[in-house]
Protein backbone atom coordinates (compact mmCIF):
# COMPACT_ATOMS: atom_id res chain seq x y z
CA UNK A 1 0.00 0.00 0.00
CA UNK A 2 2.12 2.86 -1.16
CA UNK A 3 1.19 6.31 -2.27
CA UNK A 4 3.07 8.65 -4.53
CA UNK A 5 6.40 9.51 -2.97
CA UNK A 6 7.74 12.74 -4.37
CA UNK A 7 10.53 12.75 -1.82
CA UNK A 8 11.80 9.38 -2.95
CA UNK A 9 12.86 10.94 -6.24
CA UNK A 10 16.43 12.27 -5.98
CA UNK A 11 15.56 15.48 -7.82
CA UNK A 12 12.85 16.21 -5.27
CA UNK A 13 15.02 15.25 -2.29
CA UNK A 14 17.72 17.70 -3.30
CA UNK A 15 15.26 20.47 -4.07
CA UNK A 16 16.54 20.62 -7.62
CA UNK A 17 14.57 22.51 -10.23
CA UNK A 18 15.63 20.44 -13.22
CA UNK A 19 15.64 16.85 -14.42
CA UNK A 20 17.10 15.18 -17.47
CA UNK A 21 15.80 12.34 -19.60
CA UNK A 22 17.70 10.57 -22.34
CA UNK A 23 16.30 9.09 -25.54
CA UNK A 24 17.46 5.48 -25.79
CA UNK A 25 17.82 5.67 -29.54
CA UNK A 26 20.04 8.68 -30.13
CA UNK A 27 20.96 10.07 -26.70
CA UNK A 28 19.01 13.33 -27.05
CA UNK A 29 17.24 14.77 -24.03
CA UNK A 30 13.60 14.12 -24.87
CA UNK A 31 10.11 13.73 -23.52
CA UNK A 32 6.72 12.69 -24.84
CA UNK A 33 7.90 10.41 -27.58
CA UNK A 34 10.94 12.27 -28.88
CA UNK A 35 10.05 15.96 -28.76
CA UNK A 36 13.04 17.99 -27.55
CA UNK A 37 12.19 19.78 -24.30
CA UNK A 38 15.64 20.76 -23.08
CA UNK A 39 17.76 23.87 -23.35
CA UNK A 40 21.20 24.01 -24.94
CA UNK A 41 22.76 22.29 -21.93
CA UNK A 42 20.46 19.28 -22.24
CA UNK A 43 18.48 20.19 -19.11
CA UNK A 44 14.72 20.42 -18.82
CA UNK A 45 13.92 23.38 -16.61
CA UNK A 46 10.92 22.86 -14.36
CA UNK A 47 8.78 25.82 -13.35
CA UNK A 48 6.44 26.25 -10.35
CA UNK A 49 3.53 26.25 -12.80
CA UNK A 50 4.44 22.80 -14.19
CA UNK A 51 1.89 20.21 -13.14
CA UNK A 52 4.48 17.88 -11.59
CA UNK A 53 5.78 20.71 -9.40
CA UNK A 54 2.28 21.80 -8.43
CA UNK A 55 1.39 18.23 -7.44
CA UNK A 56 4.54 17.82 -5.37
CA UNK A 57 3.91 21.05 -3.49
CA UNK A 58 0.14 20.69 -3.23
CA UNK A 59 0.17 17.16 -1.79
CA UNK A 60 3.17 17.53 0.53
CA UNK A 61 1.14 17.98 3.71
CA UNK A 62 -1.41 15.24 3.07
CA UNK A 63 1.36 12.93 1.88
CA UNK A 64 3.13 13.28 5.22
CA UNK A 65 -0.13 12.55 7.04
CA UNK A 66 -0.60 9.38 5.02
CA UNK A 67 2.94 8.23 5.78
CA UNK A 68 2.31 8.71 9.51
CA UNK A 69 -0.80 6.57 9.77
CA UNK A 70 -0.38 3.63 12.12
CA UNK A 71 -0.90 1.12 9.32
CA UNK A 72 1.91 2.56 7.20
CA UNK A 73 4.29 2.98 10.13
CA UNK A 74 3.72 -0.62 11.25
CA UNK A 75 4.22 -1.82 7.67
CA UNK A 76 7.56 -0.03 7.40
CA UNK A 77 8.66 -1.58 10.71
CA UNK A 78 7.89 -5.03 9.34
CA UNK A 79 4.93 -5.58 11.66
CA UNK A 80 2.67 -6.99 8.99
CA UNK A 81 -0.38 -9.08 9.68
CA UNK A 82 -0.93 -11.33 6.72
CA UNK A 83 -4.71 -10.99 6.98
CA UNK A 84 -4.43 -7.20 6.81
CA UNK A 85 -1.99 -7.43 3.92
CA UNK A 86 -4.53 -9.56 2.06
CA UNK A 87 -7.33 -7.07 2.81
CA UNK A 88 -5.09 -4.26 1.60
CA UNK A 89 -4.57 -6.13 -1.65
CA UNK A 90 -8.33 -6.55 -1.99
CA UNK A 91 -8.79 -2.78 -1.66
CA UNK A 92 -6.08 -2.21 -4.26
CA UNK A 93 -7.69 -4.69 -6.63
CA UNK A 94 -11.01 -2.83 -6.63
CA UNK A 95 -9.28 0.56 -6.83
CA UNK A 96 -7.06 -0.34 -9.79
CA UNK A 97 -9.91 -2.13 -11.55
CA UNK A 98 -11.88 1.12 -11.49
CA UNK A 99 -8.92 3.33 -12.39
CA UNK A 100 -7.79 1.20 -15.32
CA UNK A 101 -11.34 0.76 -16.53
CA UNK A 102 -11.69 4.55 -16.73
CA UNK A 103 -8.22 5.07 -18.21
CA UNK A 104 -9.10 2.56 -20.93
CA UNK A 105 -12.42 4.28 -21.52
CA UNK A 106 -10.72 7.68 -21.90
CA UNK A 107 -7.43 6.60 -23.49
CA UNK A 108 -7.91 8.93 -26.48
CA UNK A 109 -8.83 11.93 -24.37
CA UNK A 110 -6.31 14.77 -25.09
CA UNK A 111 -5.41 15.05 -21.39
CA UNK A 112 -4.89 11.31 -20.91
CA UNK A 113 -3.55 9.83 -24.14
CA UNK A 114 0.07 10.76 -23.36
CA UNK A 115 -0.20 9.07 -19.94
CA UNK A 116 -1.76 5.83 -21.13
CA UNK A 117 0.77 3.05 -20.42
CA UNK A 118 -1.30 -0.14 -19.96
CA UNK A 119 1.55 -2.55 -20.67
CA UNK A 120 3.99 -0.80 -18.36
CA UNK A 121 1.77 0.32 -15.49
CA UNK A 122 -1.55 -1.49 -15.17
CA UNK A 123 -1.81 -3.45 -11.91
CA UNK A 124 -5.19 -5.19 -11.97
CA UNK A 125 -3.94 -8.49 -13.44
CA UNK A 126 -0.93 -8.54 -11.11
CA UNK A 127 -3.22 -8.04 -8.12
CA UNK A 128 -5.46 -10.86 -9.36
CA UNK A 129 -2.46 -13.21 -9.39
CA UNK A 130 -1.58 -12.18 -5.83
CA UNK A 131 -5.13 -12.72 -4.60
CA UNK A 132 -5.20 -16.16 -6.23
CA UNK A 133 -2.02 -16.98 -4.31
CA UNK A 134 -3.46 -15.82 -0.97
CA UNK A 135 -7.06 -17.03 -1.30
CA UNK A 136 -6.85 -19.89 -3.77
CA UNK A 137 -8.62 -20.54 -7.06
CA UNK A 138 -11.99 -19.33 -5.80
CA UNK A 139 -10.63 -15.97 -4.63
CA UNK A 140 -13.28 -13.93 -6.48
CA UNK A 141 -15.98 -15.40 -4.23
CA UNK A 142 -14.03 -14.72 -1.05
CA UNK A 143 -13.45 -10.98 -1.38
CA UNK A 144 -15.76 -8.00 -1.05
CA UNK A 145 -15.33 -4.26 -1.36
CA UNK A 146 -15.09 -2.25 1.86
CA UNK A 147 -17.06 0.98 2.45
CA UNK A 148 -13.98 3.23 2.15
CA UNK A 149 -12.85 1.47 -1.01
CA UNK A 150 -16.35 1.77 -2.43
CA UNK A 151 -16.28 5.56 -1.96
CA UNK A 152 -12.88 5.70 -3.65
CA UNK A 153 -14.08 3.62 -6.59
CA UNK A 154 -17.27 5.67 -6.99
CA UNK A 155 -15.23 8.88 -7.17
CA UNK A 156 -12.93 7.45 -9.86
CA UNK A 157 -15.88 6.34 -11.95
CA UNK A 158 -17.65 9.67 -11.51
CA UNK A 159 -14.75 11.76 -12.78
CA UNK A 160 -14.12 9.21 -15.54
CA UNK A 161 -17.59 10.02 -16.82
CA UNK A 162 -17.74 13.75 -16.09
CA UNK A 163 -14.18 15.13 -15.74
CA UNK A 164 -11.67 12.74 -17.32
CA UNK A 165 -8.76 15.15 -16.91
CA UNK A 166 -8.91 14.60 -13.15
CA UNK A 167 -7.96 10.95 -13.66
CA UNK A 168 -4.42 12.30 -14.06
CA UNK A 169 -4.39 12.94 -10.29
CA UNK A 170 -5.30 9.35 -9.40
CA UNK A 171 -2.94 7.79 -11.95
CA UNK A 172 -0.07 9.98 -10.77
CA UNK A 173 -0.72 9.32 -7.07
CA UNK A 174 -0.97 5.57 -7.43
CA UNK A 175 1.47 4.59 -10.18
CA UNK A 176 4.30 6.93 -9.21
CA UNK A 177 4.03 5.71 -5.64
CA UNK A 178 4.17 2.09 -6.77
CA UNK A 179 7.39 2.84 -8.63
CA UNK A 180 8.87 4.67 -5.64
CA UNK A 181 8.20 3.57 -2.07
CA UNK A 182 6.33 0.52 -3.26
CA UNK A 183 9.63 -1.17 -4.04
CA UNK A 184 10.71 -0.75 -0.41
CA UNK A 185 7.42 -2.18 0.83
CA UNK A 186 7.89 -5.19 -1.43
CA UNK A 187 11.12 -6.17 0.32
CA UNK A 188 9.67 -5.54 3.78
CA UNK A 189 6.58 -7.65 3.03
CA UNK A 190 8.55 -10.52 1.53
CA UNK A 191 10.80 -10.86 4.55
CA UNK A 192 8.27 -10.15 7.29
CA UNK A 193 5.71 -12.64 5.94
CA UNK A 194 8.34 -15.10 4.67
CA UNK A 195 6.87 -15.10 1.17
CA UNK A 196 8.63 -17.10 -1.57
CA UNK A 197 11.70 -15.44 -3.10
CA UNK A 198 10.20 -16.18 -6.52
CA UNK A 199 7.67 -13.38 -5.98
CA UNK A 200 4.37 -15.14 -5.29
CA UNK A 201 2.00 -12.81 -3.49
CA UNK A 202 4.02 -9.73 -4.51
CA UNK A 203 3.29 -9.40 -8.23
CA UNK A 204 1.68 -6.03 -7.53
CA UNK A 205 5.10 -4.50 -6.86
CA UNK A 206 6.80 -6.04 -9.91
CA UNK A 207 6.98 -3.96 -13.13
CA UNK A 208 8.50 -6.32 -15.66
CA UNK A 209 8.15 -3.91 -18.59
CA UNK A 210 9.94 -1.01 -16.87
CA UNK A 211 13.71 -1.38 -16.84
CA UNK A 212 14.47 1.88 -15.02
CA UNK A 213 11.89 3.21 -12.59
CA UNK A 214 13.73 6.51 -12.27
CA UNK A 215 13.81 7.12 -16.03
CA UNK A 216 10.18 6.13 -16.42
CA UNK A 217 9.06 8.48 -13.64
CA UNK A 218 10.97 11.32 -15.31
CA UNK A 219 9.28 10.53 -18.62
CA UNK A 220 5.86 10.38 -16.95
CA UNK A 221 6.33 13.75 -15.24
CA UNK A 222 7.59 15.28 -18.48
CA UNK A 223 4.49 14.13 -20.29
CA UNK A 224 2.29 15.54 -17.55
CA UNK A 225 4.02 18.88 -17.84
CA UNK A 226 3.42 18.97 -21.59
CA UNK A 227 -0.33 18.49 -21.29
CA UNK A 228 -2.23 21.52 -22.57
CA UNK A 229 -4.02 22.44 -19.36
CA UNK A 230 -5.14 25.83 -18.15
CA UNK A 231 -4.36 27.05 -14.64
CA UNK A 232 -7.81 26.18 -13.31
CA UNK A 233 -7.65 22.59 -14.54
CA UNK A 234 -4.18 22.14 -13.06
CA UNK A 235 -5.44 23.35 -9.70
CA UNK A 236 -8.38 20.95 -9.87
CA UNK A 237 -5.97 18.08 -10.57
CA UNK A 238 -3.93 19.03 -7.50
CA UNK A 239 -7.09 19.13 -5.37
CA UNK A 240 -8.10 15.74 -6.74
CA UNK A 241 -4.69 14.32 -5.82
CA UNK A 242 -5.19 15.54 -2.26
CA UNK A 243 -8.56 13.79 -2.29
CA UNK A 244 -6.88 10.59 -3.52
CA UNK A 245 -4.55 10.65 -0.52
CA UNK A 246 -7.53 11.14 1.77
CA UNK A 247 -9.33 8.15 0.25
CA UNK A 248 -6.25 6.03 0.85
CA UNK A 249 -6.00 7.21 4.46
CA UNK A 250 -9.61 6.16 4.97
CA UNK A 251 -8.70 2.70 3.74
CA UNK A 252 -5.71 2.63 6.09
CA UNK A 253 -8.07 3.53 8.93
CA UNK A 254 -10.34 0.63 8.00
CA UNK A 255 -7.40 -1.74 8.04
CA UNK A 256 -6.31 -0.46 11.46
CA UNK A 257 -9.81 -1.11 12.82
CA UNK A 258 -9.86 -4.57 11.25
CA UNK A 259 -6.52 -5.29 12.90
CA UNK A 260 -8.02 -4.75 16.34
CA UNK A 261 -10.27 -7.76 15.83
CA UNK A 262 -7.43 -10.13 14.87
CA UNK A 263 -5.90 -12.52 17.36
CA UNK A 264 -2.30 -11.95 18.40
CA UNK A 265 -1.19 -15.18 16.77
CA UNK A 266 -2.10 -13.73 13.37
CA UNK A 267 0.93 -11.50 13.72
CA UNK A 268 4.04 -12.87 12.10
CA UNK A 269 7.06 -13.39 14.35
CA UNK A 270 9.61 -10.60 14.50
CA UNK A 271 9.95 -7.84 11.91
CA UNK A 272 12.93 -8.04 9.61
CA UNK A 273 14.70 -4.88 8.51
CA UNK A 274 17.13 -4.17 5.71
CA UNK A 275 19.95 -6.66 5.37
CA UNK A 276 19.96 -7.79 9.02
CA UNK A 277 19.36 -11.44 8.12
CA UNK A 278 17.22 -11.91 11.22
CA UNK A 279 19.74 -10.50 13.73
CA UNK A 280 17.26 -8.97 16.16
CA UNK A 281 20.01 -7.17 18.11
CA UNK A 282 20.52 -4.97 15.06
CA UNK A 283 16.89 -3.84 15.00
CA UNK A 284 16.30 -0.34 16.39
CA UNK A 285 12.62 -1.12 16.90
CA UNK A 286 13.41 -3.83 19.44
CA UNK A 287 16.15 -1.77 21.10
CA UNK A 288 13.70 1.06 21.65
CA UNK A 289 11.03 -1.32 22.86
CA UNK A 290 13.31 -2.86 25.47
CA UNK A 291 14.54 0.53 26.68
CA UNK A 292 10.99 1.75 27.12
CA UNK A 293 10.06 -1.22 29.33
CA UNK A 294 11.57 -2.93 32.35
CA UNK A 295 13.09 -5.49 30.00
CA UNK A 296 11.31 -8.50 31.49
CA UNK A 297 8.69 -8.83 28.77
CA UNK A 298 11.40 -8.37 26.16
CA UNK A 299 13.49 -11.16 27.70
CA UNK A 300 10.46 -13.45 27.72
CA UNK A 301 9.84 -12.69 24.03
CA UNK A 302 13.47 -13.40 23.22
CA UNK A 303 13.32 -16.69 25.16
CA UNK A 304 10.25 -17.76 23.20
CA UNK A 305 11.98 -16.95 19.92
CA UNK A 306 15.04 -18.99 20.98
CA UNK A 307 12.88 -21.95 22.04
CA UNK A 308 11.16 -21.98 18.65
CA UNK A 309 14.54 -22.28 16.91
CA UNK A 310 16.05 -25.81 16.70
CA UNK A 311 19.61 -24.57 17.23
CA UNK A 312 18.37 -22.52 20.17
CA UNK A 313 16.82 -25.63 21.69
CA UNK A 314 20.14 -27.48 21.41
CA UNK A 315 22.02 -24.62 23.05
CA UNK A 316 19.46 -24.41 25.83
CA UNK A 317 19.67 -28.14 26.46
CA UNK A 318 23.47 -27.95 26.61
CA UNK A 319 23.27 -25.01 29.00
CA UNK A 320 20.86 -26.88 31.30
CA UNK A 321 23.09 -29.96 31.19
CA UNK A 322 26.10 -27.87 32.15
CA UNK A 323 24.21 -26.34 35.07
CA UNK A 324 23.09 -29.78 36.21
CA UNK A 325 26.66 -31.06 36.11
CA UNK A 326 27.90 -28.08 38.06
CA UNK A 327 25.18 -28.56 40.70
CA UNK A 328 26.02 -32.28 41.04
CA UNK A 329 29.72 -31.51 41.48
CA UNK A 330 28.93 -28.90 44.11
CA UNK A 331 26.58 -31.17 46.08
CA UNK A 332 28.71 -34.31 45.80
CA UNK A 333 32.04 -32.62 46.33
CA UNK A 334 31.96 -32.54 50.20
CA UNK A 335 30.87 -36.17 50.40
CA UNK A 336 33.78 -37.27 48.23
CA UNK A 337 36.36 -35.35 50.24
CA UNK A 338 35.13 -36.79 53.53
Amino acid sequence: MCLCSQRSDPTQDAGMSAVRTEDAADGRSTANGGGVVCDERGVTVLRPTDLSEMLAAGTKEVHEKAENTEFVKDFLKGRIRKELFKLGHVALFFTYSALEEQMERNKEHPHLAALYFPHELHRRDALARDLRYFYGEGWQNQISISPATQRYVERIRQIGRDQPALLVAHAYTRYMGDLSGGQVLRKVAQRAMKLPPTGEGLNFYQFDSIHSAKAFKQLYRSRMNELELNALTKQKIVEEAVLAFQFNMEIFGELEEAGKTLQDDVLDAAPVHGEMQGDISQCPYYTTKMAASDGSSYICQMAMIVLKNPSGQVLLAAWIAALAGLAAWYLMGPAVTQ
